[in-house]
């Protein structure tokens, strides 16, 4: 059997601890690179055993956690990187930040090596200027909790070499992930894109006076969510019938919201300090503990609707 390749990662916050976990899961050694080296050798160590317990009691990991915790190593030193084929970087959504650990990266990686970076709206294209191999350098769009969901979006920017994309993509096929590959970069790539419209109309509704935040809730939970992760929108109009959907399109496309700017409800929410059941404060009302019990039901919530997704598997002889 060949052996797995050592990967790197950067960042171990809360979605560098899941991805770690993720590639950990898999079967890799793992390099994580961390600034605040002291509090991530104890803080990110004990969160990630945590996630891998987890793993391990759901039945998708069989090895022993104690055992894969192993396979991490925490540090502080670029130079470590040197022989890696892959790293991903998870760091803050800043330009600058980012483009500061790939000079770092191309300092010491090999001109093949794969540089990935996980971000949700920075375009890929603006992230390669500048650099000595744009052409390695690959949008990863992970969602939370990365160790769980079988979601990823691959990107290209306008320099990226479209085999590296297609490495990656056989790579995370084997951990269980199910990726989307944008061949041409585009501000929020796919899920954002569709979900932002979804939230700007959903907003509309409510500020208009159409539906509460309740209502708005329930009817995408009883919908939307009773197929979406069985069929995509595609599937789902062949499976339905297609001619009408266009009948819907040609009256209703023009009654949609078309807004350009934020929404002053999320607006003042915002100002208002919420943060969500992070600080028990968002649409709905919270206290500390029926926040912590939302959070927790969430990744119960995510483990049963992987399986679930599996258990309907997008392949169908024809």
């Amino acid at each position: 059997m060949k052996k797995k390749i050592r990967i790197g990662t950067i960042g171990l916050g809360l979605m560098g601890k899941s991805i770690a976990t993720c590639i950990l899961a898999a079967g890799h050694e793992v390099t994580s690179l961390e600034k605040n080296i002291d509090q991530a050798k104890a803080d990110a160590r004990i969160q990630i055993k945590s996630y891998l317990q987890q793993l391990h009691d759901e039945g998708m990991i069989r090895e022993d956690p104690d055992v894969v915790i192993q396979r991490l190593t925490i540090t502080d030193d670029f130079s470590l990187f040197e022989k890696h084929e892959v790293v991903f970087e998870s760091i803050i959504e800043n330009i600058d930040e980012k483009k500061i650990i790939f000079r770092k990266l191309e300092s010491v990686l090999s001109p093949t090596a794969i540089i990935g970076t996980n971000t949700s709206g920075i375009p890929v294209t603006i992230l390669q200027q500048g650099l000595k191999h744009p052409e390695r350098l690959l949008g990863i769009h992970w969602a939370e909790p990365a160790h769980i969901t079988r979601f990823m979006e691959v990107i290209c920017g306008n320099q990226t070499d479209i085999d590296y994309a297609h490495r990656i993509i056989s790579l995370v096929e084997g951990w269980g992930k199910e990726p989307s590959l944008l061949r041409k970069d585009i501000r929020g790539f796919i899920a954002n894109r569709i979900m932002y419209a979804m939230l700007r109309e959903a907003f509309h509704l409510v500020e208009k006076g159409y539906a509460t935040v309740e209502d708005v809730d329930r009817s995408l939970r009883n919908d939307l969510g009773s197929w979406i992760t069985f069929a995509g929108p595609f599937r789902f109009m062949d499976i339905t019938g297609i001619p009408a959907y266009l009948t819907v399109m040609k009256d209703l496309f023009k009654e949609l919201d078309n807004a350009d700017k934020a929404p002053s409800l999320m607006e003042e929410l915002v100002s208002s300090g919420a943060k969500g059941v992070n600080n028990a404060h968002g649409f709905y009302p919270y206290t500390k503990e029926s926040a912590e019990q939302w959070e927790k039901r969430f990744v119960e919530f995510s483990y049963d609707i992987r399986k679930l997704a599996e258990k309907y598997s997008q392949t169908v002889e024809r």
